[in-house]
């Protein structure tokens, strides 16, 4: 594989995480406006849905030879694929609903090392020097950046758990979309598990909303969360992580912490301290150190 390839796989990964890094901040605010986690993922996934039509359609008019069209066998793994990324999507906002933005996002990057575990044991394939010290850098840099260190910080549990269980759902997803249906367009592998996930995301609506459903937030907040949720991240991700696979992918999927310390600073005014900063510096860094370890050995071969 060129370089050029793995380079194009690394942004479009990283522009990926980083729109997904956005998402939490908009979920806690309309968790701000009492909307909740039921009608928070409904209206994200309707939305998405919907986007991903038009883009399919899009590109179905535009294209000048014949779009290569999913198999039902495509179709019915892409959607089992997709629970995990409605599994994701419904654990990840319980969890923000229970703690801070900085501490939910560190939960859920534990899908570096989980990622990389996976590679390893589903395909044999032993992390080289290169990889395993960027991902100690990348988890010594974020427990820097969420001052997860800093005794006044409590932690709920209930965040905890459900956070940890997004990552690892999210990890499951990372690997799909390395592995199921790779010949079919980006956005067409995005609607199928976008469908599967609906099926999770409406279960766990229907045994949880205890309260009238409020349609407002189709209008608030639903376009944000789709865009930057469920139409934007899986796109990128679903082109990239075939290219990049996915241990360097789960690496590069890290750029998610920064962004979303960012957004969580300006404007949900959550406190960040210097040495948070220094954890993001670190993560940015330890994944430029990967990509130019990578460019290096590539020349010598």
């Amino acid at each position: 594989m060129s370089k050029n390839n793995v380079l194009k796989g690394v942004f479009l990964v990283g522009l990926g995480a980083s729109s997904y890094g956005m998402l939490a901040t908009f979920v806690k605010l309309a968790y701000q406006e009492n909307y909740t986690t039921a009608e928070v993922t409904i209206s994200q996934f309707i939305y998405g849905i919907l986007g991903m039509l038009l883009i399919n359609a899009f590109q179905k008019s535009t294209s000048k030879t014949a779009v290569e069209k999913a198999t039902p066998k495509n179709i019915f793994q892409l959607m089992l694929a997709g629970t995990s990324l409605g599994m994701t999507s419904v654990f990840y906002y319980l969890c923000v609903r229970y703690i801070d933005v900085s501490i939910a996002i560190v939960l859920l990057m534990q899908t570096v090392w989980m990622g990389v575990l996976l590679e390893w044991f589903l395909e044999k394939r032993k992390p080289s020097t290169q990889k395993t010290i960027a991902v100690l850098i990348v988890l010594f840099g974020t427990i820097l950046a969420t001052n997860i260190l800093n005794s006044s910080v409590t932690l709920d549990w209930r965040g905890i758990f459900w956070g940890l269980l997004a990552a690892a759902s999210f990890t499951t997803t990372m690997f799909t979309a390395n592995r199921i249906a790779i010949g079919i367009s980006s956005a067409q592998r995005s609607l199928y598990m976008l469908l599967g996930g609906a099926v999770i995301v409406f279960g766990f609506a229907l045994f949880t909303q205890s309260t009238p459903f409020n349609f407002d937030i189709f209008l608030k907040w639903g376009i944000f969360l789709a865009l930057f949720g469920t139409i934007i991240p899986p796109i990128l991700m679903n082109a990239g992580f075939p290219i990049t696979g996915i241990g360097l992918g789960s690496i590069v999927s890290a750029l998610e912490l920064p962004v979303s310390v960012l957004m969580a600073y300006v404007i949900l005014s959550e406190k960040v301290v210097f040495i948070q900063w220094i954890g993001i510096i670190l993560i940015i860094i330890a994944i430029v150190i990967m990509n130019i370890k990578s460019n290096f050995l590539s020349k010598k071969q």
